[in-house]
Parts: structure tokens; C-alpha cells; sequence
């Protein structure tokens, strides 16, 4: 079954058909163009693909722009779902107040409980970096942190001589001293942002696995894992749409109420 999932997030809005594990036609689109309630090149953009779309499958962490989006999404006539902690079917919530638990974690959970294995540690890299831990008891918690781009932005708008690093300057970042304000940043801000990875991964990890017989599988997914050390990569199994793979299982649960 095809379904066009698009997931929204605090900077970007990514979507793309979906059947199973694959994923076709995916492109971003700029989240703040849904919040000034402009979807005129939203729908431009999904016009190619509706056409091949037996369902509609979204989640968002921009709660103000909910209802008109599943407005417009319901007007183009196909069946649509919203994927909230009330429809996860198939999905325990061992987590003390389910709300608070962001739409694109559920559909991250959804998706390694579906196509992978648990005991599972995911870890997303958007505008926030988030870790959930998936077990046999279900969708259990995890941590939230600073994203790569939080750290950049920062330092350059609580400054006034810092310049504004794009994440393509983070990439290939050679050495351990900064022999520029740029270099130095850039050092400060790849090399940190790894190692606190690191050592938040380290922390849950170790109480899984002191937990379970098994050891964890760890997954990882978002645009920003390209900015980790080559070290930091191989600790983890990188699942590029994981997100949008995990959109499609739910609605398909949600026909069958699984």
C-alpha cells in the first residue's frame, strides 16, 4: 500500500510515499511556510505524487498549525491519519503521561518495533536530538537534547562577534586546536556535540544492558548524524526515513486496529 507520510518538525517538513520500507519521491519543505499558512508550493510539491497515494499518514511537533494542516489534507479526498499517543496501535506506552511524547518519536518506536528489534535505543538528529528506548514492554522514555543546529545558532545570536556556522562547515572538521574563530568553533561544536552523544548513548545503553539479556540495538536517523566523527557513525545502524517508514506502519495498524 502506498501512503504519503510526511512528518513535520520545528524547521522542516519532510514527506515521501512509503510502501513497506521503501520510500520514493521524499523532499523537505520549510515548516514556516505552514505556520504563516502559506501551502501554496506545499500542494505544488505534492501534486506529482498524490496521484499514486492510497493514504494520508502524518505526525507533527507544531501543535498551532494541526488543525488547518489536517484540514487541507482531508480536502484532497484520500483517507487521512494522524498519528498521536490515543491511535498508536500496537504500541504499548509504558511512559507516565503519554502526551507529552512527541508524534515523530511514536512513529520512530512504531517503525523499529515493526522492521527491527527490541530492546532498541533510537536516536534522532533534528532540531532537537532525541533518544527513545523501545523494549518488549513497549515505547519506555528517553532523552531529549540540544540539536546541531541549537548549538550553532547560539553561539552565534548570545555573541557579537561569533559568526553563524551551516552545517556544511561542520563536516571534515580537521585537528584539536582552533587556529581561527571559525575553526575553533567548528571543533567546539563537531567534536562536543559528538562526545555529549556519546556519553548520553554510554548511560542508556549500559542500564539496558545491565537490564536485559539482550543488548540494545542502537538505530539512528535525521540529517545531522552526517556531522558525527567517523568513530561515533559505527556505533550506531543509520536508517534514513526511519520516521516516515514508521508513519506508514501506523496507518496500516490503524485500518486493522492491530
Amino acid at each position: 500500500m502506498k501512503i504519503l507520510c510526511i512528518d513535520v518538525g520545528n524547521t522542516r517538513t519532510h514527506y515521501g510515499i512509503v510502501e513497506g520500507q521503501t520510500v520514493s519521491k521524499s523532499a523537505h519543505f520549510q515548516t514556516k511556510h505552514f505556520v504563516s499558512g502559506t501551502y501554496e508550493s506545499f500542494s505544488t510539491a505534492l501534486a506529482p505524487i498524490l496521484a499514486e497515494a492510497e493514504g494520508i499518514s502524518f505526525c507533527s511537533v507544531v501543535p498551532k498549525i494541526n488543525e488547518r494542516l489536517l484540514t487541507y489534507l482531508q480536502s484532497t479526498g484520500l483517507p487521512v491519519f494522524q498519528l498521536t499517543h490515543l491511535n498508536c496501535y500496537g504500541l504499548n506506552l509504558a511512559y507516565p503521561n503519554p502526551k507529552e511524547i512527541g508524534q515523530d518519536r511514536l512513529a520512530n518506536a512504531i517503525a523499529t518495533q515493526q522492521y527491527y528489534s527490541v530492546p532498541a535505543i533510537i536516536l534522532d538528529m533534528g532540531t532537537a536530538v532525541t533518544l527513545d528506548i523501545v523494549s518488549s514492554a513497549g515505547y519506555e522514555g528517553g532523552i531529549i537534547a540540544p540539536g546541531l543546529a541549537v548549538m550553532t545558532n547560539y553561539l552565534h545570536e548570545q555573541t557579537a562577534l561569533l559568526p553563524k556556522l551551516k552545517e556544511d562547515d561542520l563536516l571534515q572538521v580537521e585537528g584539536a586546536i582552533g587556529k581561527s574563530t571559525v575553526h575553533a568553533m567548528q571543533l567546539g561544536v563537531a567534536i562536543g556535540f559528538s562526545g555529549m552523544l556519546d556519553a548520553l548513548l554510554t548511560r542508556v545503553f549500559t542500564e539496558l544492558q545491565n537490564r536485559d539479556k539482550e543488548p540494545p540495538i542502537v538505530l539512528s536517523t535525521g540529517g545531522s548524524i552526517a556531522n558525527l566523527t567517523k568513530e561515533w557513525n559505527a556505533k550506531s545502524q543509520f536508517i534514513e526515513n526511519l520516521t516516515l517508514i514508521g508513519l506508514a506502519a501506523a496507518f496500516e495498524r490503524s485500518m486493522f486496529d492491530v
